[in-house]
């Protein structure tokens, strides 16, 4: 029997309980796709961070290996390599063999840590098919490999490193081997590993944009931490697909810059910050020297530090992170900043209801958050998650200690004798009460609205021209520019399923005015009313009254100003519309072309839709030998057109071409407004002036 297949003590105790990672991978890191690979390399960075976190390394540096392996190197203390007493193994074989074994246990190490539940090193170790540790201390580099969470040693070929190398198990206490020296002071540790096929699915891929994010992410959170990322996998579709790409981030500003980044739109406010620590007592177990564990209470102290900032939208953006580790699921904390944030603004928004035209109604959760882009930390020792993937915080007494901080800065916030602290609560208790009104007026229009029928009076608009047809799924509203154009769609149209709107000229640019600007305007309100589904977050799918939506405006500037923004009014209020695919933009054509035909039979027509489609069409003719009638009809817009050639072009679903509005990314096509239509304005004309030179001047009516 060889030295590699032998079974003793050794290798027993070190894969006991690193099998049960094996045998049920996703009850630590949630799944075995791409979103478990990915949550193995935060355990690892998390790691990093945490000494960066505790005063310790001032950057990370990860690396996306084109033969499939993942480098994070870190310049903090490096793990231990001397001898645990109670293991009387290396601290590296600790970390990385034992569960619910670190530094983060007992408060020695780590005031407050991502990594709580002492599992992360070693499962990633036990998922991995091979596992490289080097750590820089005392001039040294001390090197551990493991594979598949069983110590060892690779014999690599060279340069070269592959998972697949010979492997010899050890059979010593400590294989902890030195393979150099370290430059003077240089300190840290660097993990490399190859992430185990047998354990991930054939399409678990490491995603560069999430690392992006991460990255970035954790920068804010940590000032100062510079974190870089390289990718030299060369995969299509990625950012490094032609060759390898860097990038660092790294922030001095904290949270408040993480708010600003998070937040696009029309700032209401500031950015604000509440602070505040509070304490509380837990019982836990301690482990004493004898090895024994006891309940004992303790002391704990909680930090809080919260950035948040309204804007005019309606959307809500909120992040919340324990000791930097993202809490996407929420947990006690979030439920304690909005329970505060609620009980704060009712109270005030009652102490001025008179100046705020509130009445009696009250304030509901959705009305506050409307508009709000809030991060959320907080720091304590050893917090309590809901399950490994550490998605919810459990910690019973955070809640409170979030609300207490919320409550007093916000309440001295709104009770500040400043100027610009008095404008800015002014304007936003006006928001808050703008959104409540708006959402007890949608719900009152969604109870009394339904479709009209011939023998009901109807509540429309009186320029609505409605269609007959009850189907939802097959009804279009027309939305017109003029009523010049009205008169020729109403000929050309198919009054069964197909329903208009005229709107005068060029409407309200909603991205800039508030809520109860854009509810008394009423062009949009008309639209709205219309369209039947409410506005903004209180929006009903469900009860939108036309299958699709379509925008027909004029081939011009002026038509194309106005489609903007009808879509900017859509994209801010009605914004499921748009995800459902149920917008569209009406292609009317910009010439029409007469092509004379050869003996008696009639004239043949031909219609194109841009400048190069008519010279190539017109080519073509010459090519063939074919005439057409001078001069040639160039629409300046619909009304120029008659009902027959409406209908044909335009509007009849056998002949007409629509173009559908998509979001395919919502935050790209949120920056795009905000820089079309938004109140910056020095960003538009830096746009505008940017791509002057690329105008064609004859394009402009003018």
């Amino acid at each position: 029997m060889s030295r590699s297949s032998e079974y003793n003590a050794r290798h027993l105790s070190v894969l006991e309980g690193l099998e049960a990672v094996r045998k049920r991978p996703g009850m630590y890191i949630g799944s075995t796709d791409s979103r478990g690979l990915m949550h193995c390399l935060w355990e690892i960075i998390d790691n990093s961070v945490d000494e960066a976190l505790a005063g310790y390394g001032q950057s990370i540096d990860i690396t996306l290996h084109a033969n499939g392996a993942v480098e994070v190197e870190d310049n903090g203390r490096g793990i231990p390599v001397d001898i645990e007493p109670r293991t009387g193994l290396s601290g590296v074989e600790v970390v990385f063999t034992k569960l619910h074994a670190g530094g983060k246990f007992g408060g020695g190490s780590y005031a407050a840590s991502g990594g709580l539940h002492g599992v992360g090193a070693s499962v990633v170790n036990a998922l991995s098919s091979r596992l490289d540790v080097q750590v820089f201390r005392g001039g040294k580099i001390h090197q551990m490999s493991f594979r598949r969470g069983e110590p060892g040693r690779f014999t690599d070929s060279g340069s070269t490193h592959r998972p697949d190398a010979p492997f010899e198990p050890s059979t010593d206490i400590s294989p902890m081997d030195v393979v150099g020296k370290a430059k003077r002071g240089q300190t840290g540790t660097r993990v490399r590993y190859w992430a185990d096929e047998q354990i991930f699915t054939p399409d678990a891929k490491f995603s560069y944009t999430e690392l992006q994010g991460r990255a970035r992410q954790t920068a804010f959170l940590v000032p100062g931490l510079r974190i870089s990322i390289r990718d030299e996998r060369r995969l299509p579709g990625t950012p490094g697909a032609d060759g390898p790409v860097e990038e660092v981030f790294q922030y001095d500003g904290g949270i408040s810059e993480f708010a600003e980044h998070l937040s696009s739109a029309s700032p209401v406010t500031d950015v604000w910050r509440l602070q505040g620590t509070g304490s509380f007592s837990e019982r836990v177990p301690v482990l004493g020297d004898d090895g024994r564990t006891a309940m004992e209470d303790v002391e704990r102290e909680c930090e809080v530090d919260i950035a948040l900032r309204w804007d005019v939208g309606y959307d809500t953006t909120f992040r919340s992170f324990v000791n930097i580790i993202a809490t996407p699921k929420g947990g006690t904390h979030q439920s304690g900043f909005e329970q505060a944030l609620l009980k704060t603004f009712r109270k005030t928004v009652e102490a001025n209801a008179r100046k705020l035209k509130a009445g009696n109604d009250k304030l509901e959760k959705d009305d506050v958050l409307a508009g709000l882009t809030a991060v959320l930390t907080v720091r304590l020792a050893e917090p309590q998650f809901e399950g490994q993937t550490k998605e919810v915080l459990g910690t019973p007494a955070v809640r409170a200690i979030v609300a207490k901080v919320v409550e007093k800065e916000l309440t001295a916030l709104f009770a500040s004798s400043k100027r610009q602290d008095k404008t800015q609560t002014s304007q936003l208790l006006e928001k808050v009460v703008a959104e409540m009104k708006s959402r007890i007026s949608a719900r009152t229009h969604k109870e009394n609205q339904r479709r009209k029928n011939a023998l009901e009076t109807s509540t429309m608009p009186t320029k609505l021209a409605d269609c007959r047809t009850n189907d939802v799924a097959s009804s279009e509203l027309f939305i017109v520019e003029g009523d010049s154009a009205l008169g020729t769609a109403k000929l050309a149209r198919s009054s069964d399923f197909q329903a208009l709107l005229p709107i005068r000229g060029k409407i309200l640019n909603v991205q800039k005015a508030s809520v109860g600007d854009m509810l008394s305007n009423a062009e949009c309100a008309a639209l709205i009313q219309v369209i039947g589904g409410g506005a903004g977050r209180s929006f009903d799918l469900e009860a939108a009254r036309y299958g699709k939506v379509i925008l027909m405006t004029d081939a011009d500037v002026d038509g194309a100003h106005i489609r903007t923004l009808l879509l900017t009014l859509f994209f801010r209020y009605m914004r499921p519309m748009v995800e459902a695919g149920r917008v569209y933009a009406a292609v009317p054509p910009l010439h029409r072309v007469e092509v004379v035909t050869r003996g008696s039979g009639a004239n043949e027509v031909v219609y194109t839709y841009s400048e190069n489609e008519l010279h190539t069409l017109l080519a073509q003719l010459e090519k063939d030998g074919r005439s057409y009638k001078e001069p040639i009809q160039r629409y300046k817009g619909l009304g120029e057109m008659d009902a027959d050639q409406l209908s044909e072009t335009t509007m009849d679903p056998r002949h007409r071409t629509l173009r559908r509005v998509n979001i395919s990314e919502v935050e790209r096509a949120e920056q795009i407004f905000d820089l079309l239509m938004g109140s910056e304005v020095a960003p538009r004309k830096q746009f505008i002036i940017s791509g002057a030179d690329d105008l064609d001047r004859d394009r402009i009516d003018a």
